[in-house]
């Protein structure tokens, strides 16, 4: 059995100049037989405007572990859903892989554990009329592989996090906290 019980990872891989395709994957890896194996059997059945489904590299090449993949941000049209569906699940399923072969994730376990991958595809994605989907892909796929390697190496550290707390800030905080 695993000795991988429940681990968490999450990175933010930015855009090119002009798209919004910036990806920030939350990854969640666990035992099948704890609480991120529950979290997913219980992923099984869908909610409207927030897709779930299985991460496939294409037909019939269903990634191991056991991935599932939902959205961050609400469904708006079919063309969001391909755009999910296609490169970006494209590109979630050759990262997995690629942990694979890197070592990343550990061959032994892959039966015994699975992920929960939380995407971020930005709505203006969708409607933006030069789409660049190669750094839709490269996006996404370096995220996932970032998020990944963090959950499994625990980082950031708690040290990282105490020593970095006066000069890291979110984004958002610009203007509004002093520190």
């Amino acid at each position: 059995m695993s000795e991988i019980w429940f681990k968490v990872g999450e990175a933010t891989v930015f855009a090119a100049d002009g798209q919004y395709t910036d990806a920030m994957p939350e990854v969640l890896i666990g035992s099948t037989r704890g609480p991120a194996g529950q979290a997913f059997a219980s992923m099984m059945g869908q909610v409207q405007g927030h897709t779930r489904m299985f991460v496939v590299r294409d037909c019939n090449q269903l990634v191991r572990p056991a991935t599932m993949m939902t959205t961050k941000a609400t469904i708006q049209s079919l063309e969001y859903v391909d755009l999910l569906g296609g490169v970006v699940q494209g590109a979630i399923g050759d990262a997995i892989v690629d942990c694979l072969a890197e070592g990343i994730i550990p061959r032994d376990v892959v039966d015994d554990i699975c992920m929960i991958v939380m995407v971020w595809l930005d709505p203006r994605c969708a409607d933006h009329a030069e789409l660049d989907k190669a750094d839709l892909y490269r996006t996404n796929y370096e995220a996932t592989k970032i998020a990944i390697s963090r959950a499994l190496t625990g980082q950031p550290t708690v040290d990282e996090l105490i020593a970095n707390r006066k000069t890291v800030k979110h984004y958002a905080l610009d203007g509004v906290v002093d520190y």
